[in-house]
């Protein structure tokens, strides 16, 4: 699954790799992104050219007629995200990307009270692109138009395995046309996990676990605890 991850790249990086339209912003970096979150995601405007929208992470569908929604899911695995009705019409026509510099997961210890969580990111350092849809929901009470999305998942690479079974679906840049068209063939192939070759991953502090602990030491490395013992990654 993804329960949490970080946006920490300039105007300049995320233009330069997603070709983002629009003047340049001052991005305010975030080091630990936690569901219900509103963060920029980006989307195809009325133009057909990349936009960044604020919305707000954890779904609710445009038919949802509750003032407040009792489900609104973080993550629509691959499997189901074109065929269930809570995600199916968001993947035909609302496709976006989320713009990520690391995910964290957690990874149970036998013999140890909390999970260890580890940082997941590229060797390069750069930032990424995850598979996501969005909608828009109106409340029925005040009229508020609400954005909402949600991250796709996908099995766990060989690297993140060792961890999760699940892990984002990353994508290429080739592939980011493709996602964000609704013109284009159905991108359900894309919907794999993405190489492990390129990335890396670490043990981070419990830090993490708060998402009220927003800063750059979320990223330091720790000591993983293994059962009785730690063991430096």
């Amino acid at each position: 699954m993804c329960g949490r991850f970080t946006q920490h790249y300039t105007w300049a990086e995320v233009h330069a790799f997603l070709s983002v339209f629009g003047p340049p912003r001052n991005l305010q970096p975030h080091y630990n992104i936690a569901p219900t979150r509103t963060i920029d995601v980006i989307r195809l405007n009325q133009d057909g050219k990349r936009e960044l929208v604020p919305m707000r992470w954890g779904l609710i569908p445009g038919w949802i007629k509750e003032a407040s929604p009792r489900v609104k899911p973080i993550n629509a695995t691959a499997e189901r995200v074109a065929t269930a009705p809570m995600f199916r019409r968001a993947y035909a026509k609302r496709r976006c990307i989320l713009p990520i510099d690391n995910f964290f997961e957690w990874k149970a210890i036998k013999g140890a009270k909390a999970k260890q969580p580890y940082a997941i990111g590229m060797k390069s350092g750069e930032p990424f692109a995850l598979a996501a849809i969005w909608e828009g929901w109106r409340h029925p009470e005040s009229g508020e138009l609400a954005r909402t999305f949600c991250v796709v998942t996908t099995d766990a690479n060989e690297l993140v395995a060792d961890i999760h079974n699940r892990m984002p679906v990353i994508l290429p840049p080739q592939a980011y046309d493709r996602w964000l068209s609704t013109i284009e063939p159905d991108p359900r192939d894309l919907l794999v996990p993405f190489p492990a070759e390129p990335m890396m991953m670490w043990p981070i502090s419990t830090q993490v676990n708060k998402p009220e602990n927003d800063d750059p030491e979320i990223l330091e490395p720790f000591e993983a605890v293994s059962g009785s013992t730690s063991t430096l990654l």
